[in-house]
């Protein structure tokens, strides 16, 4: 009998311990489970913040860059017109800066889209651009592609040939002096190419032209400007997304 007593004494009492134990480890259990749910939503809400603040900054950049674009539009376009080099209808030039409201809307728009892809590319690469990351620079850079556009109008050639290899070689040497970056070339020559077409799409419609048209309705020089502006854009583009925080590096 004593034997029997003591085995049910010692069951009873591994009964009492594997509930304490079951009871402990569920208790582990749902507190881990309201940590981790608790962890889960201030993830949650940080990634909701976080992915809102990045969504303002691209807005935030985009408008900057749509009236950078829009301005350079006005002024350029007038310096063209100014010098005959392009022709609008004469209800056109008599409008303010002498343009017609789709130039400053496209030029805006497509300021906006290639200074935003010139960061995008540059992180997708792999590749952050770290040369002359300074406003100093970027505003050098923005004198040199008004400098080249005043050429383009000012500047008399023997022929057009004269005048395109110029402003070719102008515009890889602000390409040199400000960037030196593959992906800048290469999304300036996509700008130069895609822009030029889309000029010679407008011209073909006769929407505007060109005086002494000798490259498919427009100008031999035409990309060449499209480049310097691609890369002067994407330069503007570039200093934008290092934000306030970040320092420039200069090489």
């Amino acid at each position: 009998m004593p034997r029997l007593e003591e085995r049910c004494w010692s069951c009873s009492c591994s009964t009492t311990v594997k509930t304490t134990e079951l009871s402990g480890a569920s208790w582990i259990v749902c507190k881990t489970g309201e940590m981790m749910s608790i962890i889960t939503s201030v993830l949650s809400q940080s990634y909701g913040s976080l992915h809102s603040l990045q969504s303002a900054n691209l807005v935030r950049r985009g408008l900057v860059l749509f009236i950078v674009g829009v301005v350079l539009a006005l002024v350029l376009n007038l310096l063209q017109v100014q010098r005959n080099v392009t022709l609008f209808p004469e209800e056109v030039l008599d409008t303010l800066f002498s343009s017609a409201w789709w130039i400053p809307l496209c030029c805006g728009t497509a300021a906006a889209v290639v200074g935003l892809l010139y960061p995008c590319l540059d992180h997708h690469l792999g590749e952050p651009h770290k040369f002359k990351r300074e406003w100093a620079s970027v505003m050098r850079c923005i004198a040199v592609f008004v400098g080249i556009n005043h050429a383009s109008a000012k500047l008399d050639f023997a022929n057009n040939v004269q005048l395109s290899l110029t402003l070719a070689a102008l515009s890889l040497g602000l390409w040199w002096t400000f960037d030196r970056s593959r992906s800048g070339f290469g999304l300036g020559l996509t700008t130069a190419f895609l822009a030029t077409l889309i000029a010679q799409l407008l011209v073909y419609n006769g929407i505007y032209q060109y005086t002494s048209p000798d490259f498919l309705y427009v100008r031999s020089w035409l990309p060449c400007i499209f480049f310097s502006g691609g890369v002067t854009v994407g330069n503007i583009g570039r200093q934008l997304a290092m934000g306030s925080t970040e320092k420039p590096h200069n090489d």
